[in-house]
């Protein structure tokens, strides 16, 4: 028996809509990463962008365990000497984008520099109120609180 390989063109993307309000940040990400690379198919290819089209909404209403949203630290380098900078998670989400919390952590769990990682990210759209711009694509709703009891806080 041979090995079934997808091709590019039989891939169906699917769209799918999660309300994040409430949802711990890292359980989401994971299930996110899983969605956008296509690992949830029987028919998944690694080579392949066979993952669906992901629209978060609520973002800035995502929760962290623990004492993590003041004490966890986010770290980047600015490529001067001395470049090193620090943020928390709680600046983020009270600051201009909170979206942007769920993007890097999605970001951090796909595959580190190929373009098919980028290319599979790119399929992920965060909004941080309770709108988006994607009704014309008819999403499927996704309920990610009811999956796990442990998926979302109080």
């Amino acid at each position: 028996m041979k090995t079934y390989s997808v091709k590019p063109a039989d891939v169906e993307k699917k769209w799918v809509v999660i309300d994040a309000e409430g949802a711990v940040v890292g359980r989401l990400a994971a299930y996110i990463a899983t969605r956008l690379r296509g690992k949830h198919r029987p028919d998944y290819t690694p080579h392949v962008d066979m993952g669906d089209n992901v629209i978060v909404v609520n973002a800035e209403k995502v929760v962290f365990t623990g004492r993590k949203r003041d004490d966890k630290r986010y770290y980047w380098h600015t490529g001067h000497p001395g470049g090193i900078k620090e943020t928390s998670p709680a600046k983020l989400l009270d600051g201009r984008f909170p979206e942007r919390v769920v993007e890097k952590a999605v970001l951090r769990m796909l595959p580190k520099d190929s373009p098919l990682a980028r290319k599979q990210f790119s399929n992920l759209r965060v909004y941080a109120g309770a709108d988006h711009k994607h009704e014309a694509q008819q999403p499927e709703v996704v309920d990610f609180k009811s999956m796990n009891t442990k998926n979302s806080r109080g």
